[in-house]
């Protein structure tokens, strides 16, 4: 799907990502060695999506997200979104960020724009195959919720402090994975509105975090 996209929309030529699973632990080939706790994640040293199977029963459990088939595609899609914004520069611009004011804000552009991007890989899959069921939307969105930067701070007792979060609110991943599965567009003009700075963040309603963001 990413390679007839990518051609759609003008840019270099798509290349597939690897995925690998593994168990308790994984050494990676540029990203160093993780641990299970980590969750899902891309390696973009080695153009990797690394992944422990049992981590959707672990959230499910932990955290109330759900384990359904749906879930699992869209934590996935989330991931293959990074190795999209990789060879976009959209990695590359937050990396920009790193160890400055605006790191944190910058993280949170990046990882809404990966659930972003997670919606226009279901939009267009579906409608290639249609394969989306009813309810699975709603596992989705159980899972992005359970797993936003507020919902994870409230289940392990922490306090909410905006300025702190690095993946943004559940509110905000709902509503870039339902942007991105309604509109299927992956046009330079629509990713690049996650990182206009003059968008409050953003055009859409719902990511509009003034307390966030600051702006």
């Amino acid at each position: 799907m990413w390679t007839e996209q990518f051609k759609a929309n003008g840019y270099p030529a798509y290349r597939k990502p690897k995925m690998v699973l593994f168990s308790e632990a994984v050494d990676t080939k540029g990203c160093g060695s993780a641990p299970s706790s980590v969750g899902p994640f891309y390696c973009p040293a080695d153009s990797t999506v690394y992944l422990d199977p049992t981590f959707f029963a672990e959230v499910e459990r932990t955290l109330g997200a759900s384990k359904a088939p749906f879930s699992q595609a869209y934590v996935i899609g989330h991931e293959v979104g990074h190795h999209v914004q990789n060879l976009l520069g959209y990695s590359a611009r937050t990396d920009a960020k790193r160890k400055k004011p605006q790191e944190n804000e910058y993280s949170i552009r990046l990882e809404l724009q990966a659930d972003y991007l997670a919606g226009v890989w279901a939009h267009h899959a579906n409608k290639k195959r249609k394969f989306v069921e009813p309810g699975d939307i709603e596992h989705a969105m159980t899972t992005a919720k359970s797993i936003g930067d507020d919902r994870i701070r409230e289940k392990m007792g922490g306090k909410y402090h905006p300025e702190s979060f690095n993946h943004g609110t559940a509110k905000q991943r709902v509503a870039a994975f339902v942007d991105g599965f309604k509109t299927g567009d992956a046009s330079k003009r629509k990713l690049m509105l996650y990182f206009d700075e003059e968008a409050t963040p953003f055009r859409v309603p719902e990511l509009d975090n003034r307390e966030l963001f600051g702006k």
